[in-house]
C-alpha cells in the first residue's frame, strides 16, 4: 500500500482523495490544507482525513507528496517538499515561468525525485490508440489536428502522437472569442439558454523535422453538449480519426480498427464495474470521461512505488517541463497574433 499526502484543497485535489477511497487496499491519503475551514470541507466531501500543519502531515509518514495547488505556487511548493527529501508528484503544469522550470530541472539533476501527473495518454481509449501508433499501423506520423485537451495536456499528446520528442518548434497563433449557448457545467446541465464566452486558441505548430500540428481548443469543450472533441493524426499508411484507425495492411488492402478502452494487465487492480461498462459501450465520439481520468491518475499513483524504488519515471520530467514551456509560449503567441514564436532548446531536451 502507498501512502501519499495531498497538499492542496482545490477541485483537482479531490480526485486523489476519491482514488484512495475507491482503492483502499492500494492507497491511503491525507490532506494538508491552509485553514481548518478548508480541512473540514475536504473531510466532509471526501471522507479523507485533513490536517493544517506540516508537523501533523509529516507524522503521517507519506511515501510521496502530491502537490495540487494553483499554477502560481505549484513550482514553489513542489521544490519545497522535494528539498525536504520527499518524492513529489505534482499536478499539471509544473510551473508558469521558465526560471522556475529550470530550477525544478536543477533539483531533479541533483537527485530529487519529481514527477508530473500528466495522464491523458493513459486514458484507456487513448492508450489503445497509442498502442497501434507505436506498432506502426499508420506508418510514420506526419500531421495532426487536435481539439481534445488544453495547453500542456494538448502539447503532451501532440508530441507523443507525432513522435517529436526533443524537437524544437515554432508557433503561430490567434485567440478567438465568440458567444455560445451554455449547456453543461461542473454543477450539472444548463437549460436556460444563457450564453457564455467561447475563448478558443488556434495554434499552428511546425517541428524541426517538418511535422505539423494544429492545436484548436476552447475550455468549454470539457463540458458542453454542442462542442465535441476531436483528433485526426495522419501517417503515410493510415489515419487515426477519433475512435477509428484506418490503414493499409501488409496486403495493401484498406482496413479499419475501432478503439476500445482496454485496461492493461499491469493495472487490473484498478478495474471497476464502471470501466467494464464503458468497455461494453460503443460510440464514434472520442469521449474522455471522469472514470477514465481517475483510472489514468490512479495508474500513475501505482507507478510511483516502482519509481521511488529505482524504477523508471511514470512520466518523464523532461516532457513535463516541455509541456509547461509550451504553455508559456502559447501565451506569447496568442498575445502576438500570427507572429512567429520559436521554442528554444532547453537543458532537459538532451535527456531521453
Amino acid at each position: 500500500m502507498s501512502r501519499y499526502l495531498i497538499v492542496g484543497s482545490g477541485y483537482r485535489s479531490e480526485f486523489y482523495a476519491r482514488i484512495s477511497v475507491k482503492y483502499p487496499k492500494l492507497f491511503e491519503a491525507m490532506f494538508l490544507c491552509r485553514s481548518q475551514e478548508k480541512a473540514d470541507a475536504m473531510m466532509g466531501r471526501t471522507g479523507v482525513k485533513a490536517v493544517t500543519s506540516k508537523e501533523e502531515a509529516v507524522l503521517f509518514k507519506p511515501d510521496f507528496v502530491v502537490v495540487v495547488v494553483d499554477l502560481a505556487h505549484i513550482a514553489d511548493v513542489t521544490m519545497e517538499w522535494a528539498q525536504m527529501g520527499y518524492p513529489v508528484l505534482a499536478e499539471t503544469p509544473m510551473g508558469n515561468s521558465l526560471d522556475k522550470l529550470l530550477k525544478i530541472w536543477e533539483l531533479h539533476e541533483a537527485g530529487a525525485k519529481i514527477v508530473c501527473c500528466e495522464q491523458y495518454h493513459r486514458y484507456p481509449v487513448m492508450a489503445d490508440g497509442f498502442r497501434y501508433i507505436n506498432e506502426g499501423l499508420i506508418g510514420t506520423p506526419i500531421s495532426l489536428y487536435l481539439s481534445l485537451a488544453h495547453k500542456h495536456h494538448g502539447i503532451s499528446l501532440i508530441r507523443r502522437l507525432l513522435m517529436t520528442f526533443d524537437e524544437t518548434y515554432s508557433l503561430h497563433a490567434v485567440q478567438l472569442e465568440k458567444n455560445v449557448v451554455s449547456t453543461d457545467s461542473r454543477a450539472g446541465a444548463i437549460l436556460d439558454g444563457s450564453m457564455e464566452k467561447e475563448q478558443r486558441d488556434i495554434v499552428n505548430i511546425e517541428f524541426s523535422s517538418g511535422k505539423t500540428a494544429i492545436y484548436d481548443f476552447a475550455s468549454l469543450q470539457y463540458r458542453s453538449y454542442i462542442r465535441t472533441r476531436h483528433l485526426i493524426l495522419r501517417g503515410d499508411r493510415g489515419e487515426w480519426n477519433d475512435r477509428f484507425i484506418s490503414y493499409v495492411g501488409e496486403d495493401n488492402l484498406p482496413k479499419r480498427v475501432y478503439l476500445m478502452p482496454e485496461i492493461p494487465a499491469a493495472y487490473s487492480a484498478l478495474d471497476t464495474q464502471d470501466l467494464r461498462d464503458l468497455r461494453k459501450s460503443w460510440s464514434p465520439e472520442l469521449y474522455l470521461d471522469q472514470q477514465q481520468d481517475e483510472f489514468a491518475i490512479a495508474s500513475i499513483l501505482m507507478d510511483m512505488e516502482d519509481y521511488i524504488g529505482g524504477g523508471k519515471e511514470p512520466y518523464p520530467l523532461s516532457e513535463a517541463l516541455d509541456d509547461a514551456y509550451f504553455g508559456i509560449l502559447r501565451i506569447q503567441a496568442v498575445e502576438n497574433p500570427w507572429q512567429e514564436i520559436k521554442a528554444q532548446k532547453m537543458p532537459w531536451n538532451a535527456v531521453k
